[in-house]
This record gives structure tokens, sequence and C-alpha cells, in this order.
């Protein structure tokens, strides 16, 4: 669905979960592939605080082959640090991921989650700015399925005691990669009109919003009545719902035949092409995802014609690629969160251990707003 990922080839060995399973040492691999930690058989059966639970995809396939084990405690290098994770949200790539069919395919066993929630534990050589005890929100590549992950310290953020794990992670992927998409990728202004698909789940929901929060007109277009009406809550204009309705028709209506100025995307597919032919004049549409399961071929002469922009958005190496930027958006978000204007909606929440039922839950398109595994925490 959405193009996160680790920094280019580093990606593959990101957090790589072994677990023990003969007297032989297993090792557990950090951001950069190097190891972590070692156990055997004798220390796993302890269960001692050299171990932690973790989901483990242990071979691709479907997310009930996922199980949780006890396997080595993470240990940071240079420039990491170690959250206990207290919350973890899932996301519609954690599907693809487990299944081998994600554009970036780590090598099995590996712990899957692409954002959490929780508490700094241990940091490494060279982090400043950050110490045990801090809470923070963090987007490594993947890991936090688990008690504890390793994140490279740039990809932590720290949040107020106000926002608990659960909540948190619910946070930061949604609004970070929204509010980049908006602000960054198609300079809303105040004043325009911003056509969100997919608008009932984590990223639309968050688009909706925060479309608001900027002065926009908001079109929120998604698949069912009460999808749509948590939409109205959340501050949309117009609605649209592409399950019953015709969408260019719909949306053309709702714009005076003039079109939407920003499409924000996360589904792709069928409705890529009619929304693109929809744009407004010099109007800007963002490429999130493709939730739909299908990726859209379209002509791109519309795009000359209509003198428009198609720009995609791929949040996790962008906060790499100017993590002081990724920095200043996520501290107005968490500064709009204590202000109340933004309120993440946190639909369901599972144990660890039920993290199949959850992944099935966001693939089959039926959330509203954010799915969250409880792992520990506040």
């Amino acid at each position: 669905m959405i193009g996160w990922g680790g920094p280019g080839a580093k990606a593959a060995s990101w957090p790589v979960a072994a677990a023990c399973e003969t007297e032989t040492d297993v090792t557990w691999a950090g951001p950069d592939g190097m190891a972590r930690a070692s156990c055997d058989r004798e220390s796993s059966s302890r269960g001692n605080s050299d171990t932690m639970k973790a989901v483990v995809c242990r071979a691709f396939g479907a997310p009930e082959n996922l199980v949780v084990e006890d396997i080595p405690a993470p240990e940071p290098g240079p420039g990491e640090v170690v959250v206990r994770i207290g919350g973890a949200g899932v996301n519609f790539p954690d599907g693809l991921l487990v299944r081998g069919l994600y554009q970036i395919r780590p090598e099995p066993p590996f712990t899957p989650g692409f954002e959490g929630a929780g508490t700094v534990t241990k940091v490494g050589e060279g982090v400043t700015g950050i110490r045990p005890g801090t809470r923070v929100v963090t987007h490594p590549f993947m890991g936090t399925f688990a008690e504890e992950v390793v994140a490279t310290a740039h990809r932590v953020f720290p949040i107020p005691d106000a926002l608990d794990d659960v909540t948190g992670a619910g946070f930061l992927i949604p609004y970070g990669t929204t509010f980049h998409a908006l602000d960054d990728r198609a300079h809303l202004k105040p004043g325009e009109t911003l056509l969100v698909l997919g608008a009932a789940g984590g990223l639309g929901l968050a688009a909706v919003e925060l479309g608001k929060l900027m002065g926009a007109r908001v079109i929120a277009a998604a698949s069912s009545d009460e999808k749509l009406a948590l939409c109205r809550e959340y501050g949309a204009d117009g609605l649209v719902n592409y399950t019953t309705e015709d969408l260019r028709q719909r949306v053309r209506a709702l714009t005076d035949g003039r079109g939407p100025d920003v499409v924000f995307d996360p589904v792709g597919g069928p409705y890529t092409e009619p929304m693109l032919r929809s744009l407004a004049r010099y109007g800007r549409y963002v490429v999130v995802g493709f939730a739909s399961g299908e990726i859209a071929k379209v002509p791109v002469n519309l795009i000359l014609l209509k003198r428009t922009a198609m720009v995609g958005l791929f949040w996790g190496p962008s906060l790499d690629d100017d993590n002081e930027a990724a920095h200043r958006d996520v501290a107005a978000l968490l500064d709009w969160y204590a202000q109340g204007k933004l309120k993440p909606h946190i639909s369901r929440v599972y144990p660890l251990e039920e993290v199949a039922e959850a992944i099935r839950y966001v693939e089959e398109r039926k959330v509203l707003g954010k799915v969250v595994l409880k792992v520990g925490g506040n």
C-alpha cells in the first residue's frame, strides 16, 4: 500500500529476528546488519532479561503462519537506541511484508512492524539528545511487533506523557506521512479543495483532519456510509461513497465542475485514472499507496494537457533524506495534538498473540482509523 521502506540496500538486513532453536548461538541483526545478541537453548528456556517476546516470520506466507517466540533481546550499536515497545501500529504493508510481496523483501526469519511507541531503555555510542527513560514514537524499517526494537536515533521522536503508548502507536506514520504529503509534496494552500481517497483508513482520516487544519475544503471518498460518517465527524465538507456512486460525476458535482486542487491517493487501482482526469488545472496528485492491490497505468498526456503534477510519497526514506525537516514536521504535529486539534482514531486494539487477526482486519479494509497491537507500557 504505502511506499515506506528503509534506506536502500540496508533495508533487507533490518531487524531480523532469530529464535533459539538449537544449542548453537544464533544472532539478531540490527539496522546495519551487525550482530546484536546471541543465545543458546539454556538461556532461551530461562526467559530472563536477555530474551524478549516477538512476532517472528519464519517463511513468507499468510499472517496465520506468524508465531510469537522468545528471541534474543537487542543491544544498540553506534547511533542507535533500544525502545521498549508499549504499542505497535498495524499497517497495510505488514501483510505484504510477511507474504514477500512488499517492494523490499527481508530474509526470514524477521519481525514485522513499521511503527511503535514506548520508552527508550538503552542508547548506543554517539547518541545525543535522547536518554534512557525518554518516551518516544519510532518508525524503524521493521521490528516493532516485539517487546523491544532497535532504531537509528534519528528515527525516534520524543512524545509527551499525555500521548499514551496505544494512541502513540497509531500517530507517527498516519500523521507524519500525511503532513509530508500535503505540505511538502502537494503544497496544499488555504482555500484549495482536497480530495481524499480511502478517507476512513489511518492515512485517509489523518488527511481529512490535516486538510481542514491547513485551511482546505475537504472531500472524503470511502466505500461505505459508516466510514463516511466518521469522515464527517473529522471535518469532511463533502462525501462520496464510491461503492454506490459514480466517483467522477460526484466529485465534479461537489466542485462545480472544476475538480479538486489536490488528490491524496493511498488506494490506487481503478480510482487513479478517473481522479487524475478530474483534477483541476495545475492540480497535484499525490501517489501514497495501493491498498486496492492494483497499481494503475495512466496516460501521461493527461498530466501535460491539464498542466498538473503527479508526485510520489515515500515517507520512510524521507526521514533519512531530510531528518531535520521530519523532526520539525513531527514537532508541529505533536503541538497540534497537545492543543486538541488532532485526535487519532484507534478502532481496535489486539494483544501481540492475535497479530494475524489484526493484519487480516487491516487487509480486508474494514478498519476505521488505526489498528494497534498492545505490547506493554502505559
